[in-house]
């Protein structure tokens, strides 16, 4: 199964790239053995529209635009539910046991996310109730993709 997140925004070179580069290699490289192809990052550009509705809906189009047909969508969202990192991998696990062939992770710009995105996902993930950066948001769920990962195979990196 391939691991995949559309996220608003560009990380620029420092080290917030660099960790959350880190985090998506080490997740690539831990799920290769127990079946999860690829883990990828795709950036969509901000929205140059006046007001934030209406940037929320172009990135919104955008984001829709990218997440294929098939795919399981998991939009990233305060709103949503918090799940432990044990919940989470179950749940990948869960999806690549029944053949799916993708997970798609979405994370909306600095104004959120499109309604539609989130009414759309089969899942709304959340990482609390803090508001949290956009780019903040990501290197967190490479993290978390990590740990699942290396719960599935029985790693010890998750020792919580």
């Amino acid at each position: 199964m391939r691991l995949a997140i559309a996220a608003v925004g560009r990380l620029k070179a420092g080290p917030e790239r660099d960790l959350a580069e880190t985090y998506r290699q080490r997740a690539a490289k831990a799920g290769r053995s127990i079946g999860f192809q690829a883990v990828e990052v795709l950036e969509i550009g901000e929205s140059r529209a006046g007001r934030a509705h209406d940037r929320i809906a172009e990135e919104g189009r955008a984001l829709t635009a990218v997440v294929p047909a098939g795919a399981i969508k998991v939009a990233l969202d305060a709103g949503g539910v918090a799940m432990s990192s044990d919940a989470l991998a179950g749940r990948l696990g869960r999806w690549r046991d029944d053949g799916r062939p993708a997970v798609w992770f979405v994370i909306g710009g600095a104004d959120g996310l499109a309604p539609e995105m989130r009414q759309s996902a089969d899942l709304t993930l959340s990482f609390g109730a803090a508001t949290w950066p956009h780019q903040l948001v990501r290197i967190m769920l490479l993290e978390q993709l990590y740990r699942a990962v290396t719960i599935l195979s029985g790693h010890p990196y998750h020792r919580g």
